[in-house]
């Protein structure tokens, strides 16, 4: 059972629903420590006062802000549980949007909200079925661990998920990584889509969507413990140099097509028009050259 990480209630209108949070994701990936080579020593990190030059226990560390140089202002944990702010103790929904209009990249993290006790059972489905039938998401703002946070709550099968956000002034201007300003062809684009096309699919099942990192770096390890030979990595594809877009992408989708056991000669990306032939210009009719002008004499060659 995941640990309960933070407990309140969620407030919309004059409606309250007593929740615990849960986290909705957990790590798989293999963890490391630090070791000293020469004998395997375990490697830690040790926290000294700087002042007195001595380790210190963790019941003699706390929070400060550093005000200035020489002042450092203390704030206790009982302190930031109890910020004069009304979502310290509540996730308060401020409007229900749809979630296109929210961009990804604002969306982080994500929270079970889970119901405390019975007598928040009924106005949690309340609000689940809500949100389920809206086809919205709510945007809402909470406190934890000393800062406000925006969020947002939607609907994963039975339960009510809290995705944390970004504030608006966290997200860096796009124009900062000075996008490419090349011109691409209709005919590029079509065959770009059509390479999606290719590629689409209806679920994230597959051995494409595994962890090969962690089973990898298993397999590594244990032929270390073991004392064998370490497995050997697989000639990664060198990508080549594109000389031809339409090629490129007529190429890739075939492969698509043949991976997945498609007919990859279905829906042929469309061909290159050809340029329109110029008009050629009509020459102006040689003059006789035994003509004469009246008055002149004919230039010499």
């Amino acid at each position: 059972m995941p640990r309960t990480i933070w407990s309140g209630a969620i407030s919309f209108g004059l409606v309250t629903v007593p929740i615990h949070v849960q986290s909705a994701t957990e790590n798989h990936s293999i963890q490391f420590h630090q070791y000293h080579l020469e004998d395997m020593g375990r490697v830690r990190v040790r926290k000294v006062c700087e002042l007195e030059d001595r380790e210190v226990s963790n019941a003699e560390i706390g929070k400060g802000y550093e005000y200035a140089k020489d002042q450092v202002v203390p704030i206790s944990e009982a302190e930031l549980r109890e910020l004069p702010l009304p979502t310290a103790k509540a996730i308060e929904i401020q409007a229900f949007v749809p979630l296109e209009s929210i961009d990804p990249i604002r969306i982080a993290e994500g929270y079970y909200l889970v119901p405390d006790g019975q007598v928040a059972a009924k106005p949690y489905k309340l609000l689940r079925e809500a949100l389920g039938r809206s086809a919205k998401v709510a945007i809402a703002k909470y406190a934890w661990s000393g800062r406000e946070r925006l969020g947002l709550l939607r609907v994963h099968e039975d339960a009510i998920v809290l995705h944390a956000m970004r504030w608006p002034d966290e997200v860096r201007d796009p124009a900062a990584v000075d996008p490419p300003h090349e011109k691409v062809s209709e005919e590029e684009i079509e065959g770009a889509l059509a390479l999606l096309e290719s590629m689409s699919r209806d679920d994230l099942e597959g051995p494409e969507f595994e962890d090969a990192y962690t089973e990898a770096m298993a397999k590594i390890i244990e032929a270390k413990r073991e004392d064998k030979p370490l497995p050997e990595a697989p000639e990664p594809d060198q990508p080549g140099e594109v000389l031809d877009l339409m090629a490129a992408l007529t190429q890739s989708v075939q492969q698509a097509k043949a991976s997945r056991g498609e007919d990859a000669d279905v829906h042929e990306l469309p061909k290159k028009k050809a340029a329109p032939k110029k008009a050629a210009k009509k020459q102006p009719a040689k003059k006789s050259a035994t003509k004469k002008t009246a008055g002149r004499r004919p230039r010499s060659a």
